[in-house]
């Protein structure tokens, strides 16, 4: 069998395969990214423009990650019998379709349906580009490669969430997913030329029955422990980032035209922070980096959920430090995810982890938008209970992460990475 590229490199150096694939995935990622945030601080203008309630803009964020979640499942039986490249790239063809209906999407209920369209592909793309990741990146520089592909979520604050606010403030609603779409086609091509085919995950693809192998995922205590300890995780952010821009709006005092320099200060400090996190948790561990990352969360979770009116700097400050360390346990948390499955079975664990975050989303969305209320004047209600959740649920993935499945040579073997 043929050693991958990454064995004669350096320890600590990225091959040029490597280096392509990553930025490859990383612009994949950046677009599937924007396209779920842009959603988050539209929600003022949505409400507005649609007349609906808290409840039923969660429903629009609900409904791309509850989609995602389906179809994550039923994608588990077959991503490991596929080549990575056309698999990932049929898939994105799918999810800028999805986008295009989001852009096109009249009213309320349609773009409802659009969003859940948008959810089936670009959450299953998801989830095979970190199966990627553990095919072709050595476990020791893992850290790194995640924190490198995960800052696509800083680029997308940075850039996308800003432009994309601007273009629905002057024009309207629809012109930043036509955008989007535009975006998607250019990256589709680009990445169809510059990825790898990605094989070696198939050595025993068709030794075992595509049912039975889903059910060695689903029934391995070690993987399922795994899936509580991602759901938790998700469940503790998503049942307060949906409603962090709107509480911002009403409660705090900002405008929507201000709204863009909190994801424009957070993604710049999450573009370095990550990276950063990354190479740290390489050197000094994992397990050790993301319960330091975990404790630190809590300041400004609940710093945000009861921030009173005060002066916009305050606020960007807060919100940034939200970001910075929701984003940093994520960098650990998913180079452990991918240590902790055997290459042969990563597609389909990784799939199936899709699915746990994504309902875990959902019914957090979900969840917060039951508990919030509004006052009279239209200020939110109850988000504080809704802090101390998320709280709550950040301490205790400290408890679950210990059971996370150690690496081991044979599950940090990266596969063989073919040109093609």
């Amino acid at each position: 069998m043929n050693k991958p590229e990454s064995s004669k490199a350096p320890k600590h150096q990225p091959t040029a395969t490597e280096k392509w694939l990553l930025w490859a995935l990383a612009a994949i990622q950046f677009t599937t990214i924007l396209d779920f945030l842009i959603i988050l601080p539209l929600g003022p203008q949505y409400m507005r423009v649609f007349n609906i309630t808290p409840g039923q803009f969660g429903l629009i964020v609900s409904s791309y990650a509850i989609s995602a979640g389906i179809f994550g499942l039923l994608a588990g039986f077959m991503l490991d019998r596929m080549d990575r490249k056309p698999a990932l790239l049929w898939l994105y063809l799918g999810f800028t379709v999805g986008t295009f209906l989001c852009a096109l999407a009249p009213n309320y209920h349609l773009l409802v349906a659009a969003r859940a369209v948008a959810g089936a592909f670009g959450g299953v793309a998801g989830a095979l580009i970190l199966a990627i990741i553990g095919d072709a990146i050595p476990e020791n520089r893992r850290g790194a490669a995640m924190g490198m592909v995960m800052s696509s979520f800083s680029i997308a604050s940075i850039c996308g969430v800003p432009i994309g606010l601007l273009l629905a403030t002057h024009l309207n609603w629809h012109v930043p997913f036509y955008a989007l779409t535009g975006l998607c086609l250019i990256i589709l091509g680009a990445s169809a030329w510059a990825m790898p085919s990605m094989r070696g995950h198939l050595a025993h693809a068709h030794s075992i029955h595509p049912v039975r192998r889903m059910l060695q995922v689903l029934l391995e205590p070690s993987h399922q422990m795994a899936f509580i300890f991602m759901a938790v995780l998700t469940f503790a952010g998503f049942c307060v980032f949906p409603n962090v821009s709107t509480y911002m709006v009403q409660n705090v005092g900002l405008t929507e035209a201000q709204l863009p320099l909190i994801y424009l200060a957070g993604g710049i400090c999450t573009f370095f922070s990550m990276n950063w996190i990354g190479r740290w948790s390489d050197r000094a561990g994992k397990r050790h980096v993301f319960v330091i990352m975990s404790f630190l969360t809590a300041v400004p979770i609940l710093t945000l959920t009861h921030l009173p009116r005060v002066p916009v700097a305050v606020a960007i400050g807060v919100s940034t430090l939200l970001m910075v360390c929701m984003s940093g346990r994520m960098v650990p948390a998913m180079a452990l995810m991918t240590a902790s499955v055997e290459p042969r079975y990563r597609g389909g664990f990784m799939s199936v982890n899709s699915s746990v975050q994504q309902f875990a989303s959902g019914l957090a969305a979900f969840t917060s938008g039951q508990l919030i209320g509004q006052s009279p004047t239209g200020e939110l209600t109850r988000f504080g209970i809704v802090g101390f959740i998320s709280v709550a649920c950040a301490y205790t993935c400290i408890y679950l992460v210990r059971f996370l499945k150690h690496p081991t040579a044979k599950s940090s073997e990266p596969a063989a990475v073919v040109e093609g």
